[in-house]
């Protein structure tokens, strides 16, 4: 097994082009995958480069480099419409985990029950991908195409996320149930961004629910629900959540799923209505 541990992006991308190794973050999904006799792999650490850590304030928005930990995401300073993500961030594994884990490893990884991934679809986040010969963008929404699987070609990584400026005022909330409070895979889990009116109504609704579909799902006919409503007063029924797809598995029933997202949305509802 080969190890490349390079310093600079360029670098990493000259080696990833030559085929044959895996980018590698934290690897805290890589390591507990790795079977006795299985293939070997060569690895591109890139945790060196400095170009993929840290959180910045651009023009119109905010970069997320991938290699930034979640520990790094839980005491940044960010808008109130990014508390989802900070809390989420909170909640990948233990304080251990926390320290190493990416956000680009957490969506290249694209298991169903990613944390990071329902949190930043509310913040309408982009993906930025580099090549030897260049870069290019595309929504977080469309480069998690199924389990375990993502939109990169060959000789491309993920060296950040590109999140917009939130509307004034916009607040997020993250919601994790399992089996218990940390240390769990999600039975099922929900980010929300909303913005309320002068008049207590909704103008700007994002949802997303992860652990319940293949790829974690925006609740678009929720969404387009509240606005103009007043959070508390809009009913979360099946209709609402008809774009999951939940399974049965050791950790509940599809039903389940079902019925605990749908009390944990009305839940959120009732809180920011207070709010």
């Amino acid at each position: 097994m080969d190890y490349y541990a390079p310093e600079s992006l360029s670098e990493a991308l000259d080696i990833l082009g030559r085929g044959g190794v895996t980018p590698l973050s934290g690897g805290t999904d890589f390591y507990p995958a790795l079977t006795p006799g299985g293939p070997r792999q060569s690895l591109l650490d890139i945790t060196r480069i400095a170009a993929l850590h840290g959180i910045s304030r651009q023009a119109g928005g905010w970069r997320i480099g991938a290699a930034t930990t979640w520990s790094e995401i839980a005491r940044a300073e960010l808008p109130p419409a990014f508390d989802g993500l900070r809390a989420a961030a909170r909640e990948v594994g233990a304080r251990q985990i926390q320290n190493v884990g990416t956000v680009g490893g957490n969506i290249c990884n694209a298991s169903p029950a990613a944390d990071g991934v329902p949190p930043l679809l509310t913040l309408d986040a982009e993906v930025e991908i580099a090549a030897a010969g260049g870069t290019r963008r595309m929504a977080l929404s469309g480069f998690v195409t199924g389990v375990r699987q993502v939109a990169l070609k060959p000789g491309e990584m993920v060296v950040a996320l590109h999140l917009p400026d939130p509307p004034e005022t916009a607040v997020g909330a993250f919601r994790k149930l399992g089996s218990r409070a940390y240390l769990v895979i999600s039975i099922a889990m929900v980010a929300m961004v909303l913005r309320r009116d002068g008049a207590g109504r909704v103008d700007h609704a994002r949802i997303a629910v992860g652990a319940c579909s293949p790829v974690a799902q925006r609740l678009g006919a929720l969404e387009t629900a509240l606005i103009g409503a007043r959070p508390e007063e809009v009913r979360v029924t099946m209709a609402n959540l008809g774009a999951l797809q939940p399974i049965d598995d050791v950790r509940g029933s599809a039903a389940y799923r079902l019925d605990a997202v749908r009390e944990v949305i009305a839940r959120m509802l009732r809180e920011a209505g207070d709010g």
